[in-house]
């Protein structure tokens, strides 16, 4: 997926495009009044959250869409692999748009169900059965960053900057979501991040682990193309099961730790595993169906 493209591809969208083959090339789908984007191109899906003139910020529309787009791309799409990413050229989110919070998050019930949302959108990132990338840019704050904190890889521009600013609002972050930011932080650093609500820099979080990579602005949509590509080639049902048992060693959870047993015994009966013995033998790149 031309991933280098995807700004300019957050302001229209196209339900679906043909080759001169008449191969499927592209598929398209929008959500939340189209504020959530959602597309494929080869085995890569992208979501954008797309409110550029508010630096992306969540409403309460589109923290409900985001499971929807997710699921939409790994099983309707079959995308192998999701890129998440800011709309326009200049942030990652700005975490919930904290507009709505006089209605929708006003109180102790109001804000049960507002949470609700969130956790749904970030379980959605978590369980995925395919990995997801986090690419970002510019401001990364509140639930921006906890969505960032989701997904399973993450890479940044030298200009990111991230916080959660939930003490300085006066309100608590959501506990699950507190999880994802100790597993991506370390316990110190989602302390310091929790606690202070102070801004942090790139350089930072790639010192404590939580960004696999950070690269100069300009080159962030090429880093993320080479790794999602590269991931995007792999077997799927393997990436499934790596991703299952990543999960299950991190939340130590034994359900979880059998469910990734069983899904990587069904590997060898596959395909797959049939076509990559098949190319390594013949010296060839597979080519994986996924069955």
């Amino acid at each position: 997926m031309p991933v280098s493209s995807f700004v300019v591809k957050t302001h229209y969208i196209v339900q679906d495009q043909m080759n001169s083959n008449g191969g499927r090339m592209k598929q398209s789908m929008s959500f939340a009044n189209g504020f959530i984007k959602a597309f494929r191109e080869g085995g890569t899906g992208l979501l954008i959250l797309d409110n550029p003139h508010r630096k992306n910020a969540v409403t309460a529309a589109m923290w409900r869409a985001i499971p929807e787009a997710i699921h939409w791309l790994h099983v309707e799409a079959q995308a192998r692999v999701i890129v998440i990413s800011g709309g326009g050229a200049a942030d990652f989110s700005a975490g919930a748009d904290i507009s709505e919070f006089t209605e929708l998050r006003k109180d102790a019930q109001t804000a049960r169900v507002y949470e609700a949302s969130n956790s749904r959108a970030f379980a959605a990132i978590r369980e995925a059965p395919v990995p997801i990338i986090a690419a970002i840019r510019g401001v990364c704050y509140g639930g921006g960053f906890g969505l960032a904190a989701a997904a399973d890889l993450r890479i940044a521009a030298s200009d990111a900057v991230f916080a959660v600013p939930a003490a300085r609002l006066g309100l608590a972050y959501p506990a699950d979501a507190v999880q994802d930011f100790v597993r991506g932080l370390g316990s110190q650093m989602a302390r310091r991040a929790l606690y202070t609500g102070a801004a942090m820099k790139a350089s930072d979080l790639i010192d404590c682990g939580f960004l696999s990579e950070v690269t100069e602005p300009d080159e962030l949509e090429q880093r993320v193309q080479i790794l999602a590509d590269t991931i995007a080639a792999n077997a799927p049902l393997s990436l499934r099961a790596s991703k299952l048992a990543l999960r299950a060693v991190e939340q130590v959870d034994d359900n979880l730790l059998r469910e990734a047993e069983i899904i990587g015994a069904t590997t060898f009966e596959s395909a797959d595993y049939r076509e990559g013995r098949s190319a390594f033998a013949e010296r060839r790149r597979p080519v994986f169906t996924g069955r």
